[in-house]
């Protein structure tokens, strides 16, 4: 689906924001890019459908190099922005203008999945709603695109919690076996449950892909009512429960993994994690 090879990008000549970068996904998954504020994870989702150019090294997006834009890829990919452009159509014009451009749309799922976020009104203005409801109407429009491709950046901001609910319910009943998701957030509580693989950027660059049945093969995620330091111990937060660890998992022991701890785990020794999924 997505093969980025040794790509380097930069926006000045004197900054590289992406160096060396390679990154391969397959389809039949939702991928979770977990990253601080401005390490990349934007520019990345904009060179895999195109709008960027890299300086150096290449990327296929279902097949075609992703900066020739060819017609054939562009069917195939939504990129629902954080920014949302700013269109002055109606929710139902909108619709008839862009829907064509998606040969798999299906009005059926678009109105079912305004209808799930609680939008009644298609003749509503875009540029008149709230960010919350624009937000809604361009995810409810991104997954019934049925494209098997779909980049999502940032999608849960602007959405309460019960919207929150609702995105992911909506998000995990439209994977199948030839689509591929990814969804850029540094919110990682609001992948929870979705996701099926993880993968994060630090200092620019992709310090770890890996699955979620992978990741708890090798990590424990545990709460202990003594902070406890022995040699398994990666990283522990303290908690009103008690201290919340991460630890390499010697046991086989099964437990559910925290998408938050894991990612300050990775930030706080990238190089031990890497050691222990590379071993």
């Amino acid at each position: 689906m997505v093969d980025v090879r040794n790509v380097t990008f930069s926006y000045t000549r004197k900054t590289e924001l992406l160096s060396n970068l390679s990154l391969k996904l397959e389809a039949g998954h939702i991928h979770g890019l977990l990253g601080k504020n401005g390490e990349g994870k934007s520019t990345l989702l904009k060179l895999i459908s195109g709008l960027d150019f890299p300086k150096s090294g290449s990327i296929k997006t279902l097949g075609y190099n992703a900066v020739k834009r060819y017609p054939e890829m562009l069917r195939e990919v939504f990129f629902l922005t954080e920014e949302l452009p700013q269109i002055l159509l109606s929710i139902q014009n909108y619709e008839k203008v862009y829907s064509p451009f998606y040969p798999n749309f299906s009005a059926e799922q678009f109105n079912s999945y305004l209808k799930e976020f609680e939008i009644d009104n298609k003749k509503a203005m875009l540029n008149k709603l709230s960010l919350g409801q624009k937000k809604k109407v361009f995810i409810a429009f991104g997954l019934a695109t049925n494209t098997k491709l779909l980049l999502m950046d940032e999608p849960t901001n602007g959405l309460d919690i019960p919207s929150k609910g609702q995105f992911r319910r909506m998000v995990a009943s439209t994977l199948t076996d030839d689509r591929c998701l990814i969804i850029s957030t540094h919110q990682v509580r609001d992948l929870d449950s979705l996701i099926d693989n993880i993968i994060v950027m630090e200092a620019h660059e992709i310090v770890f892909n890996e699955s979620i049945e992978g990741i708890t093969e090798k990590l424990l995620f545990k709460v202990y009512d003594k902070n406890e330091k022995d040699e398994s111990v990666i990283h522990s937060e303290e908690t009103l429960r008690g201290y919340y660890q991460v630890r390499e998992n010697k046991t086989g022991e099964e437990s559910k993994l925290d998408i938050e701890l894991l990612f300050n785990a990775i930030i706080k020794d990238k190089n031990r994690i890497k050691q222990l999924f590379t071993a």
